[in-house]
């Protein structure tokens, strides 16, 4: 195995949240010395839920556990001036800075871009916001929700009798996580040929917009616009109930309209008014009322295996987070990753978000404590004694 593929590079994560937490994990998570600075108080995602035990203790945010993973951790007040005079020390020793913040803030503070550039002429700076760093919504807030009505995704979620959905989770903060981890990447690798510094402008907005490969070209091309799903007609490829929870099954993959009828048990869809698919749009409810009574005493597990494995259906179960769990899929490609956690113990976490042969993920350390790593980043990086570091938190400084 080689060595990790990012075990050369040095980061700084700021950010507050999810996104920049993210994209710095995922980048730990290949290698990456990343060291999370913290407000005094601590970061958003410490005082965000699901907690363990249901303990609101910052150090029992399942969240930040998660999202810091393989990360060293300190404290830094970068609203002081002798903050902001540490943190550039800092910079200067790393590749990459993650921040997320308000367009303007760090610049507010002496640490932009084209500050930091002074002190490191190589850096790269990955910023994540809801708009961007530019345009007339620039300074605007943002959230994901604002980011999934912004972006495009709820024109088209829901029925059209409803109000637009919004999907469940934070969806657009991982995603601009995951676009921010990619960015950082490239350019890094165009340092290593050019030697310039880079600034990786994030928008949530574009990234969600960006997604939707089959909805957004259809109106500059054709004038079309998708909308959202007509409740009329047939339940039929939209999500459906069994005995245990949910599932949707389409035509299509190797299954005939035959194998359907098969794996329903319900003889009477082979009929002409249920087989073609637009006369069972307009017997919808007898429709339906048949699918219901075929599957009201199955269950998920039994209808997935069956599904799949015996008629090659395109199929799937609507999994809780307790199904996920124990997803025999997800066991077997090493999905979970057990870390022992100084305050809550040993605990199964989502860690590998893809495999790669020769470098793959890998744990090194749980999420730091608050202002865990301080002694050591401040006295062996910055070259300070033990007493300076008690005089700066003294001084609320660190």
């Amino acid at each position: 195995m080689l060595p990790a593929a990012l075990d050369d590079i040095k980061i700084l994560d700021i950010s507050q949240g999810i996104s920049g937490s993210y994209c710095s994990k995922l980048l730990a998570d290949f290698g990456a010395e990343v060291i999370k600075v913290e407000p005094l108080g601590g970061e958003q995602l410490r005082t965000m839920g699901p907690f363990f035990d249901d303990d609101p203790n910052p150090e029992k945010s399942l969240i930040h556990i998660v999202l810091n993973n393989n990360k060293k951790g300190i404290t830094l007040n970068l609203e002081t001036t002798s903050g902001a005079r540490m943190f550039k020390k800092l910079v200067a020793q790393v590749d990459v800075v993650v921040e997320n913040y308000h367009p303007g803030y760090l610049k507010s503070l002496g640490l932009s871009f084209e500050d930091l550039e002074k002190v490191n002429p190589k850096i790269v700076m990955t910023s994540i916001t809801g708009f961007g760093q530019s345009g007339p919504y620039s300074d605007y807030k943002s959230e994901d929700i604002v980011a999934y009505a912004m972006g495009g995704v709820m024109a088209f979620s829901g029925t059209k009798d409803r109000e637009p959905l919004k999907h469940g989770g934070f969806q657009s903060q991982y995603e601009a996580g995951l676009n921010a981890a990619l960015s950082t990447g490239f350019a890094l690798f165009g340092r290593d040929f050019d030697g310039e510094s880079q600034h990786v402008d994030v928008s949530v907005q574009e990234v969600v917009n960006a997604s939707l490969v089959m909805n957004q070209p259809l109106f500059p091309f054709s004038g079309a616009v998708q909308g959202r799903r007509n409740p009329k007609g047939t339940m039929y490829t939209q999500i459906m109930p069994c005995a245990d929870g949910y599932f949707v099954s389409q035509t299509g993959a190797r299954a005939t309209w035959d194998d359907q009828v098969r794996f329903y048990g319900k003889p009477e869809l082979a009929e002409e008014r249920f087989a073609n698919p637009v006369q069972r749009l307009d017997h919808g409810e007898e429709f339906d009322s048949i699918l219901l009574n075929a599957t009201k005493d199955r269950t998920m597990k039994e209808m997935f295996k069956t599904a799949s494995e015996e008629f090659q259906m395109l199929f799937g179960i609507s999994q809780t987070p307790e199904d996920l769990s124990s997803c025999p899929q997800l066991e077997s490609r090493d999905f979970y990753q057990e870390i022992d956690h100084p305050v809550i113990g040993k605990i199964k976490i989502p860690f590998r978000l893809f495999n790669i042969t020769e470098s793959p993920f890998q744990h090194r350390n749980s999420a730091p404590l608050l202002g865990q790593h301080n002694e050591e980043i401040y006295t062996e990086n910055l070259g300070y004694s033990k007493e300076d570091v008690i005089r700066l938190r003294e001084l609320n400084i660190i």
